[in-house]
């Protein structure tokens, strides 16, 4: 497998995690936040196959994303774009390294929810899964304009 289909494969199954039902028992919450973890886990590795990807020829001998997102990291235009990407607040690759730096932190990623009947929501956030698909989606578009550009080098 090369490194292209390896970044979808990633992402695809991040994708399936992210829509697949928690169900009904008293494990569901639980089961819940794993699935949203895991998912996130794998849009990580996704980020990194494509960062494999589009610095194929460059022979980098490191791929993890906080180091070559980050300013100090390598000179190279297409990482420069994913940088600048990166510093937009809306954009998919902010959301994603902002919920990474979660899941690495002791506290993590996914978040119990409670269902108080009592209670009115206030917030208008999305859940942490449909921000994932919004996020994967989002994360498609873009990664296939950069190919497209990488092929045009």
């Amino acid at each position: 497998m090369n490194a292209r289909s390896r970044t979808n494969q990633l992402l695809y199954q991040a994708e399936l995690l992210a829509i697949i039902p928690a169900g009904e028992d008293e494990h569901a919450p639980a089961r819940q936040m794993a699935l949203e973890e895991s998912a996130l886990a794998l849009f990580e590795l996704a980020l990194e196959s494509l960062l494999r990807e589009v610095t194929e020829h460059a022979r980098l001998p490191e791929h993890r994303w906080r180091v070559l997102l980050s300013q100090q990291g390598p000179a190279l235009a297409e990482l420069q774009r994913l940088r600048d990407l990166n510093a937009q607040p809306e954009s998919w690759l902010n959301w994603l390294t902002g919920q990474l730096e979660r899941l690495h932190s002791d506290e993590g990623a996914a978040r119990r929810t409670t269902h108080n009947p009592a209670m009115i929501k206030v917030d208008s956030q999305a859940s942490l899964p449909q921000q994932l698909l919004d996020n994967l989606q989002a994360a498609k578009r873009e990664i296939a304009a950069l190919r497209e550009t990488s092929l045009e080098w």
